[in-house]
């Protein structure tokens, strides 16, 4: 059970749902930290009275500091910050909840610290995935993954000591608000239809990533890394209603399954008391109520981003570090509206056709290949 808590990046969707878990479980706040938000952030600080609160924007990080010069609260900036922020004793868990590899660092730096590290940034084990499970081995950490459909698999799975027990894994995708168009109907998509997602309140960038799919791209590689299982045991399937978060398939056939209404506040409360279960306020599944349970194959033709994202899975090594990097540039200018919806896959296959795969690589060597991805994309 968690008693105090860094968020890093608060001001976000999952950050600020964080914190209403934590007001609701009686946790205590040690670190907040967000890139440039400084009214949030000063917000945030006077009602939960954080130690230290860090924006990655130094400009941003002044303004917050003479905001809250009347408080006990220590203001930083910049992203050194970050692992200051992840590694302060009096915190027992660590919510990760940066978008991109700004993350990967000071998960690092948390594990080596023998933190809980509640996992919300995917980028981290699709980049450097064994890295951060050979050193979350090797310092004792204790990773609990927070996107619903991991927390779902991971509550599938406790009681299962030997992981040959797994068939496979199958992963639930909503469709997001593309689901059932041809690849010409989705091209023709703007930026504000791909903001509109059918069952999910995010932040753009994940929000564009759930409309190309790479988002469940992501998450079959975050898969393997948690449950060290090939690509072959990872599976998606389109469910429509977001109410079945996830399945395990077992080798004797039988099939556990979560089920929940879409609402992120389950998995963070789960990652903040496992392995108990606190009271929660929020409405329960009310199976009466729900529409039919349906679900279907994913069309990977239509959405050539999830198809992209298995080819890396399973050529490994930098394959995954450039696939993200790419995509996180490509969505960078769709949001920009500099690019076009099809042109996030077009960008992510030049740059995974430029930049050279490293196997069995280095933190440097996958920071590399991001920045490199970055480049490609941008024909620098």
């Amino acid at each position: 059970m968690t008693n105090t808590i860094s968020i890093l990046g608060s001001t976000g969707s999952i950050g600020r749902q964080t914190l209403d878990v934590a007001e609701q479980l009686g946790l205590r706040v040690a670190a907040l930290t967000a890139n440039s938000s400084a009214e949030r952030m000063e917000e945030q600080a006077r009602r939960f009275r954080p130690r230290l609160a860090v924006l990655t924007d130094e400009s941003a990080a002044r303004d917050l500091a003479v905001r809250l010069a009347d408080t006990d609260t220590r203001v930083s900036g910049g992203f050194a910050a970050l692992e200051e922020a992840a590694t302060l004793a009096e915190a027992d868990t660590v919510v990760t909840a940066v978008v991109g590899m700004v993350g990967l660092k000071p998960t690092l730096a948390a594990i080596r610290e023998k933190k809980r590290i509640a996992l919300a940034n995917k980028e981290t084990l699709v980049c450097a995935g064994q890295l951060v499970m050979d050193a979350a081995d090797r310092y004792g950490a204790e990773i609990v993954p927070v996107d619903s459909e991991h927390s779902a698999i991971f509550q599938c799975v406790q009681g299962c000591a030997d992981r040959g027990e797994i068939k496979r894994l199958i992963l639930t995708c909503s469709g997001g608000p593309f689901y059932g168009m041809t690849y010409d109907e989705v091209g023709r998509m703007t930026k504000a239809d791909a903001l509109k997602h059918p069952n999910w309140k995010m932040g753009p960038k994940i929000t564009v990533d759930c409309a190309t799919l790479m988002n469940k791209g992501l998450e079959v590689i975050e898969a393997m890394r948690l449950y060290r299982l090939p690509l072959r045991q990872v599976d998606v399937v389109i469910h429509r209603q977001s109410i079945v978060h996830s399945l395990v398939e077992y080798r004797d056939g039988a099939v556990l399954a979560q089920l929940g209404t879409p609402d992120m506040r389950l998995p963070i409360r789960y990652a903040m008391t496992y392995p108990n279960r606190g009271e929660n306020p929020a409405e329960p599944l009310d199976l009466l109520a729900c529409p039919p349970l349906t679900f279907a194959a994913p069309d990977r033709e239509a959405f050539p981003c999830l198809r992209l994202a298995e080819e890396a899975a399973s050529q490994g090594g930098t394959a995954c570090a450039i696939l993200n990097g790419a995509n996180e540039e490509a969505v960078r200018l769709f949001l920009a509206d500099r690019i076009g919806f099809h042109d996030i896959p077009r960008l992510v296959e030049k740059a995974r056709g430029e930049v050279p795969v490293v196997q069995n690589p280095a933190l440097e060597e996958i920071l590399a290949a991001d920045r490199a991805a970055r480049r490609a994309v941008l024909g620098k």
